[in-house]
């Protein structure tokens, strides 16, 4: 089988790369149009991912935003976005490269994009490691849902919740997404 010098995969990542983009540049000039919203994953140890310290230990492999009702100061460029949302009440500024992204969906007409994203792994049994370059390995996303008020819980508190009571995390975990249309990659790659 013949090799692909041109790499078609990789320039077919950057053209949808580049979807999210012009949404976000987008919503960042004029807002969320109608129902419009976003869950956007992405690899918080990532090159060029700045969230805090608090955010990355929960959230050491990857997370997930929404981008629906309390986001502030979206500013897009070409190679990431940055955004401001509440955690539990706490302020936090996220930048995200465009390169980290794992998954984009918009529920609101059951688009989905998903990209194979790879990361640096220490591996090896010396002091100095060896840095190798593999996929990341998919994971149940843990979506880290923007405090927003008012909001149901939800799911369940471990204790009651009493009104006015402040829930210990705005984090859900989410499960299958049902009919969404998923444009993947794999089928574009060369088997070796």
């Amino acid at each position: 089988m013949p090799q692909d010098m041109i790499r078609y995969d990789i320039l077919a990542q950057e053209a949808l790369r580049g979807v999210i983009r012009k949404v976000l540049g987008e919503v960042a000039k004029a807002g969320l149009p109608g129902n419009h919203h976003f869950f956007v994953t992405f690899l918080t140890g990532a090159p060029g991912v700045r969230i805090s310290t608090r955010l990355h230990e929960k959230y050491p492999e990857q997370m997930t935003i929404v981008l629906q009702h309390q986001f502030w100061d979206l500013q897009v460029t070409d190679t990431l976005f940055e955004v401001g949302l509440s955690f539990g009440d706490v302020p936090e500024r996220l930048v995200v490269p465009f390169s980290a992204i794992r998954g984009f969906y918009d529920p609101s007409v059951n688009f989905e994009l998903e990209f194979d994203v790879e990361v640096e792994e220490t591996v090896g049994d010396n002091d100095q490691g060896v840095t190798s370059i593999a996929p990341a390995e998919p994971e149940k996303p843990k979506v880290a849902t923007p405090s927003a008020k008012p909001k149901p819980p939800v799911k369940p508190a471990k204790k009651p919740v009493k009104a006015g009571e402040k829930l210990e995390s705005d984090a859900v975990e989410t499960g299958e997404k049902s009919s969404a249309s998923v444009v993947s990659l794999d089928s574009f790659r060369k088997k070796k």
